[in-house]
């Protein structure tokens, strides 16, 4: 379950998105596919887990007349429903369009308010605490990837590392032992243009960036290694067949020899998505065929999750039938085929073993292509990574357009009709009224909370600037700002980003 495509801007839309999903559950895992302002949104999210078993505690104990009276104190402060004519009516913040049918609404009640402003001090702490013991999922907060490939930075690339080690430090100051703090992505540098060598090699050496700079601050290493997962994709290339276990091996390999770290520290847990950069607008059928194949790489090579990609991703949001036809994939393999019932059915063949060390190999040349360069930040100040992307990319493109790298339907087998665009029969975009709504809401936040927010924002501003842990003081200052509140509040102190040229 993530984020994708759905605007989020304050603690109310996290509320909203996670509804009817009890967040506390062992089955729901969420990952949150955000970027550049990863940290905030993970404090939004916190706090919605933190809210959902508050609300299960108000219910319990018959609180809910209480609450909604307090709610609406809060809210008269001079916010007036623009929709109505009527002044007395002020705009409580509420959950727009009908709740999706088997949503049981979990998480509504608390809107536009939170546990701790309801709920007895001790009371709160005790949600909080039990919340964040229990609370699963992923944050995907790269910024090594994001100046290598993405680009979706938004603060200076230190300042962004001093966020995720404050995330860290805070996940082990809290005991927050079931959410990775940080997922070390592969996939983007690949859809990027990177090569499976490339991409793996990139990914493994940032890891070990995150290692050593958590290790400067001070943690120990099997306090914050069991925090860190990784996601690549997975392409059609043969040294795909093998990304997994020659990351594995690597991994434990120095974890164990370099850091002296435990047996659970040693475990790499990675998440594999399908390639996206080979899904095309042409023949659009033939993408799901790819994808159960890049679907078997992972499952083969023992991920731990995956994701399959849409059919029609190459032109548009997925929509409920590809949806389902992606999910599909996933649920004849597992269910259906039957060799899939072992755990890595191909060890031990030649083939898989070979491309091991070959790919093992080319990775430890890479890491030395990177240690000449200064290490990874090193390597970044000269471009290196990126330049190594582009030049690859350009290559895998001269490729497919002279023909030597063949794509189905695309390049070579063309349809008696040629190689024709397939253009999307339903495009998925918000309404007018629905990108209302969200501004109205920011703007009421901003109201209802101008006081507090104005104190939060100032304490989040010295706490980086007395060097303090900001994500802790962003967790409080989360329940009253809005995202682009909080952001610029951080540009002030920690700067934007901007691009070694």
């Amino acid at each position: 379950m993530g984020n994708s495509g759905v605007s989020i801007c304050c603690l109310d839309d996290a509320k909203k998105l996670y509804s009817g999903f009890d967040l506390t559950d062992p089955k729901t895992s969420v990952s949150m596919t955000i970027n550049g302002p990863a940290p905030m949104l993970l404090g939004f999210f916190m706090n919605a887990a933190i809210d959902q078993n508050c609300e299960k505690y108000i219910r319990e104990h018959g609180l809910e007349d209480e609450v909604k009276k307090k709610i609406a104190e809060r809210w008269k402060s001079g916010i007036r429903n623009k929709e109505s004519s009527e002044d007395s009516k002020f705009l409580i913040p509420n959950y727009h369009g009908d709740i999706p049918e088997g949503n049981n609404g979990l998480g509504l009640l608390l809107l536009g308010i939170t546990g701790d402003q309801v709920l007895p001090k001790e009371v709160y702490a005790k949600i909080k605490a039990d919340t964040l013991a229990q609370v699963r999922g992923t944050v995907q907060a790269d910024i090594l990837k994001e100046d290598q490939a993405q680009n979706t930075c938004i603060f200076s690339t230190e300042f962004a590392l001093r966020l995720m080690g404050d995330v860290q430090q805070y996940f082990i100051d809290e005991k927050v032992r079931n959410f990775y703090s940080v997922s070390i992505s592969g996939y983007h540098i690949a859809e990027a243009g990177a090569n499976p060598i490339s991409q793996l090699a990139f990914t493994l050496s940032n890891g070990f960036t995150y290692v050593e700079y958590y290790l400067s601050r001070g943690m120990d290493i099997n306090a914050f290694a069991p925090n860190l997962s990784f996601f690549f994709s997975n392409g059609m290339d043969p040294e795909y067949a093998v990304m997994g276990r020659v990351a594995r091996r690597l991994w434990a390999k120095a974890m164990k020899l370099r850091y002296g770290a435990d047996e659970r520290s040693q475990m790499l847990k990675y998440h594999i998505q399908t390639s996206g950069r080979s899904l095309h607008a042409q023949e659009i059928d033939f993408n799901d065929i790819r994808t159960t194949l890049q679907a078997l790489y992972a499952i083969y090579d023992n991920c731990n999750s995956l994701h399959t990609n849409a059919y029609d991703e190459a032109i548009t949001t997925p929509t409920e039938e590809s949806v389902r036809r992606a999910m599909a994939i996933q649920l004849i393999i597992n269910k259906e085929l039957g060799l899939a019932k072992n755990e890595n059915p191909l060890q031990g063949s030649f083939i898989i073993e070979e491309l091991t060390d070959l790919v093992e190999e080319a990775v430890l040349t890479e890491f030395d292509r990177i240690t000449e360069r200064g290490g990874v930040l090193g390597a970044m100040e000269t471009m290196y990574q990126r330049s190594r992307i582009q030049e690859e990319s350009l290559y895998y493109e001269t490729l497919k357009h002279n023909g030597d790298f063949p794509v189905i339907g695309v390049n070579t087998f063309l349809s008696s009709k040629g190689s024709p665009t397939i253009l999307p029969k339903e495009v998925i975009r918000a309404t007018e009224e629905e990108k209302q709504a969200q501004i109205a809401t920011a703007e009421n936040l901003r109201k209802a909370y101008a006081a507090e927010s104005a104190a939060a924002l100032k304490d989040l501003q010295h706490a980086a600037i007395k060097n303090e842990n900001m994500f802790a003081v962003l967790m409080e200052a989360c329940k009253y700002c809005s995202l682009g509140q909080l952001t610029e509040a951080m540009f002030e102190v920690g700067g934007q980003y901007r691009r070694n040229m």
